[in-house]
């Protein structure tokens, strides 16, 4: 199997977000280190710098009118290898925790948020803050350490004594990671990454919010995961319809020309009953449709 059934598969499969998020900021990391290689080699830089202004986020709000998107493609978007790697491995590393407790979906929507949070407290920073607007005019931003600090203390909040052995120190509490990631976050807010590092703090603050809230009953992710479904649907293949003959024996005729009663509904199949029961496991009970809830409680009643 090739590299590219490997990356075809992994989106294919249901309840894998986490790996689809790794793989995003994979590739477009490789495309952007090939493209910039040849680019480069070929006398053409300024082609380089003209795609990486289209992804990055620029403090300039007359710019970010006119490039709106790159609220979003910042956190999708690394240069350095250093970067890439310590973002990818926290993000494995805590967004396994709060998959296996909050499901798939919640921990889509934290990424989205604390990178969206990050990259508003970034520009709200650069145009009202007299210490960073002095340094708007050359600045920009990329990177997914927003997001990936978003869930790192989402996870600290949700699960405060979980501990990670730590290599030559030993299991340290996950609190006390994101502790010393958010003072690191702090104490660089007037270094050479002062941007990056106020977006952090945005990404940290929505990480600790939006467990808070969940523990309340309120989810914070919604209208992010609203937009997503919807553009998701915009470009998701309709199934045709498919027209059956069956003879009329009384009741409601199924595709393969049987019956059922009229008295009572079609009881669901056993897949449908699995894909239902998948879906509580990765987004919990309160996630099913009224359809769905009305199916689990008819397979409930069968002797």
């Amino acid at each position: 199997m090739s590299i590219t059934d490997d990356i075809k598969n992994a989106f294919r499969q249901p309840n894998n977000t986490l790996k689809q998020l790794i793989l995003i900021n994979v590739i477009v990391f490789v495309v952007l280190i090939v493209t910039r290689t040849i680019l480069i080699l070929t006398s053409g830089t300024w082609v380089y710098n003209a795609t990486m202004r289209f992804l990055a986020l620029n403090p300039d709000l007359f710019i970010f009118i006119t490039r709106p998107w790159t609220l979003i493609t910042y956190f999708f978007t690394h240069e350095g290898f250093l970067h890439i790697i310590f973002n990818m491995l926290n993000l494995y590393w805590f967004g396994q925790l709060l998959r296996e407790y909050l499901g798939d979906r919640k921990l889509l929507s934290l990424y989205m948020l604390g990178g969206i949070a990050g990259g508003v407290l970034y520009m709200l920073s650069y145009n009202f803050i007299p210490y960073f607007a002095d340094r708007a005019a050359y600045s920009f931003m990329i990177g997914a350490s927003a997001s990936v600090l978003a869930i790192v203390v989402g996870a600290a909040t949700l699960l405060p004594n979980f501990a990670f052995n730590l290599i030559l120190i030993g299991p340290v509490r996950i609190k006390y990671i994101a502790a010393f990631l958010v003072l690191l976050s702090i104490s660089g807010a007037v270094g050479d990454n002062a941007g990056g590092n106020i977006a952090h703090l945005g990404g940290a603050f929505i990480g600790w919010l939006f467990v808070k809230q969940l523990q309340r009953g309120n989810d914070m992710g919604r209208p992010v995961l609203a937009v997503l479904d919807f553009f998701a649907n915009l470009f998701k293949r309709k199934p045709k319809l498919k027209v059956t003959h069956s003879s009329f024996t009384g009741g409601r005729a199924k595709p393969n020309g049987k019956s059922s009663s009229s008295n009572g509904p079609i009881s669901p199949d056993q897949s449908e009953i699995d894909r239902i029961l998948d879906k509580i496991s990765s987004s919990g009970y309160e996630s099913l449709s009224k359809e769905e809830k009305q199916k689990l409680f008819q397979a409930s009643q069968k002797d």
